[in-house]
């Protein structure tokens, strides 16, 4: 039965997807990204009933408290394609920090740089680095929260990938709290196969790091937290899925 609900979904998120790319054309040829940004919000509201509905996969939110008013860098852990699509609903316009190849993908890329995500060429050296501390300058300047996945890719519940730079890069620059991020989205929803099981996704905010920390001492900071914490949480879930 998993299986089939797996499958279900599957045909069901691709569906979906196509439609809500489809409509967001409509806003995107007359300018209009108020308007491409809260349909981001509805795609990822339509993911969440689809889990819900067809896997039984509920979703908690936790630690919203932790969360500065003003400008702050979210740094999360990074274990499924939905964890990109929560926050579209979390926070008003995130520009979420993406590598430069997702540009090329039809409608998609132009529907990121419509709302003004932050590209990274991973390849482009001193360059790309100064052009993404330019475009997080303005995401500040614009009031909106900076999203990146400070270990740079997709990773299985318990693999260690390192931390890279750029997260540093940006606090340094910056200045703003930095609020780290536990998750467990890759035992519902893996960056490899279609099994979906049910159980409940639950993304931790921890307490904020505040600006002004020394590089080692931040990055230390912030991987101890993540990890430490997203090692708790993935303890957690599977005594629950036993």
């Amino acid at each position: 039965m998993t299986g089939l609900r797996s499958l279900l979904f599957q045909i069901a998120f691709l569906s979906w997807s196509t439609l809500v790319a489809l409509y967001a054309l409509i806003p995107l040829g007359l300018g209009r990204r108020a308007h491409i940004v809260s349909i981001g919000a509805v795609w990822s509201d339509g993911i969440n009933w689809l889990l819900r509905a067809i896997c039984d996969i509920q979703v908690r939110i936790e630690g919203q408290e932790h969360i500065p008013a003003g400008p702050a860098m979210i740094a999360a852990k990074h274990q499924s394609l939905w964890d990109t699509a929560i926050v579209l609903r979390l926070f008003r316009a995130p520009a979420i920090v993406m590598k430069q190849e997702l540009l090329n993908i039809p409608i998609y890329g132009s529907l990121c740089l419509a709302q003004g995500m932050i590209a990274v060429d991973r390849d482009g050296g001193a360059k790309a680095l100064k052009q993404m501390l330019k475009d997080a300058r303005a995401a500040v300047a614009d009031g909106r929260k900076i999203l990146i996945f400070p270990q740079g890719t997709r990773t299985l519940p318990g693999e260690h990938v390192p931390y890279q730079p750029g997260v540093a890069a940006l606090y340094r620059d910056l200045k703003i709290p930095v609020v780290p991020v536990a998750l467990n989205s890759g035992f519902f929803w893996p960056k490899r196969g279609l099994l979906r099981r049910p159980g409940t996704i639950v993304l931790r905010f921890l307490p904020a790091i505040p600006a002004g920390l020394d590089r080692d001492t931040f990055m230390k900071e912030l991987e101890t937290r993540i990890e430490s914490a997203n090692a708790v949480l993935e303890a957690e879930t599977k005594a629950a899925l036993q």
